[in-house]
C-alpha cells in the first residue's frame, strides 16, 4: 500500500515536472525563436544599408540615406531637410521590402 503511494507521488511529480519542460519549449519554439529570427533579419538590413536606399525611422518618417556614420544615419526626408537618426530606429521601406522579397523568390 505505501509503495503505490510512493510510487504515485512519484509519478505525478515527474508528470509536473515534465509539463514544466514542455511548456518552456512550446514557449521557445513559438514565440521566442521567431522573434530572434526577426531581430536578425533587422540587424542584417541595417548593416548592409548603403547611401540612397530608402527607409522608415522608427517615427514613421520616410526618407532616403544620405551618409552612415559609425551609430546613426543622415536621412534626407524632403529636398535639403535632412535628419540624423539612430542606426536602432531605421527599419525598411515597404516598397523596398516588397521588392526585395519579389527578388528572392
Amino acid at each position: 500500500m505505501l509503495n503505490t503511494i510512493l510510487l504515485q507521488s512519484m509519478n505525478s511529480s515527474w508528470a509536473n515536472i515534465l509539463m514544466i519542460v514542455a511548456l518552456i519549449a512550446v514557449f521557445y519554439f513559438m514565440m521566442i525563436r521567431p522573434q530572434q529570427k526577426r531581430q536578425n533579419e533587422i540587424k542584417k538590413f541595417r548593416e548592409g544599408l548603403r547611401v540612397n536606399d530608402a527607409v522608415v525611422t522608427a517615427g514613421g518618417i520616410y526618407g532616403k540615406i544620405k551618409s552612415i556614420d559609425d551609430t546613426t544615419f543622415v536621412v534626407e526626408i524632403a529636398k535639403d531637410v535632412r535628419i540624423t537618426v539612430d542606426k536602432g530606429s531605421v527599419y525598411p521601406s515597404a516598397q523596398q521590402a516588397a521588392a526585395e522579397k519579389e527578388n528572392k523568390q
